[in-house]
């Protein structure tokens, strides 16, 4: 299996790494949080700049954030994700303004890495994917059910297709009802392992979803999101815990 290089390092072998998403409103507390993350020393920095809600209506003001937060982290990657709010974002957006936006991420290069959302047009997801790769920054494609697991036919079809799309990593997250739920996303996330070229990640949220985040190595995922203050999804735990809780099922 191929692995991704995003800045310096390399998702798809060993451990999953490790990202920490900054949840912050405003460009304080952005770079505040993002000092608070590099002493924590994760893998990779996700910048949730749906949260940000005066820098999406000014993309000046966006790109130079971006900008003041490079000069912070220093070499951390740092991957770019607006998250509608039909993923589970916090900032509505139409179809057009939400690809606008993830291209103009793009051709300013505001991170390494940018998350491109499956269910939007597929021409123009085509595009941008075809964009981010001309401008040489990763491509995390993505997927998330906040109510249910799919069946573990649609959960294979959706990274599959991600694939076949240009994605670098096929990303699908979901929330379990039950402990068969979990199971269905790691045998899913199992078989996508072992027939695709391209690294994966998945994870099931909540409580019951815990044990997806830490046992990557075993099914097949590269990353996991651990967290540093204020969260971004249900689940996630301290990036201090994780790391611990992945080392004890490390495989040598």
């Amino acid at each position: 299996m191929m692995t991704v290089k995003i800045r310096n390092i390399d998702l798809g072998t060993g451990l999953p790494k490790i990202a920490v998403p900054n949840v912050g409103s405003n460009e304080a507390e952005i770079l505040t949080s993002a000092k608070e993350i590099a002493q924590a020393k994760p893998d990779l920095m996700e910048w949730r700049i749906d949260y940000y809600k005066s820098g999406i209506e000014d993309l000046t003001k966006l790109t130079a954030t971006a900008k003041k937060l490079r000069e912070l982290v220093g070499e951390l990657p740092i991957l770019v994700t607006f998250r509608t709010k039909n993923e589970g974002g916090v900032l509505p957006l139409t179809e057009d303004k939400y690809l606008e936006l993830v291209e103009t991420v793009i051709i300013n290069r505001l991170g390494d890495a940018v998350d491109i959302e499956l269910f939007h047009d597929e021409n123009r997801v085509k595009h941008l994917v075809q964009l981010a790769h001309d401008y040489n920054v990763v491509v995390i494609m993505s997927n998330h059910d906040f109510e249910k697991v799919p069946a573990q036919d649609v959960i294979e079809f959706r990274l599959k297709k991600m694939a076949t799309l240009g994605a670098d990593i096929p990303k699908l997250a979901c929330m379990p009802q039950s402990a068969g739920d979990v199971l269905r996303l790691l045998s899913a996330t199992d078989s996508v392992h072992k027939v695709l070229e391209q690294p994966i990640i998945t994870m099931a949220m909540g409580d019951l979803g815990k044990v997806s985040r830490i046992a990557g190595q075993v099914f097949g995922s590269c990353l996991s999101f651990g967290a540093v203050g204020k969260s971004s999804a249900p689940g996630q735990l301290s990036i201090r815990d994780l790391r611990e809780a992945e080392k004890f099922l490390e495989l040598k």
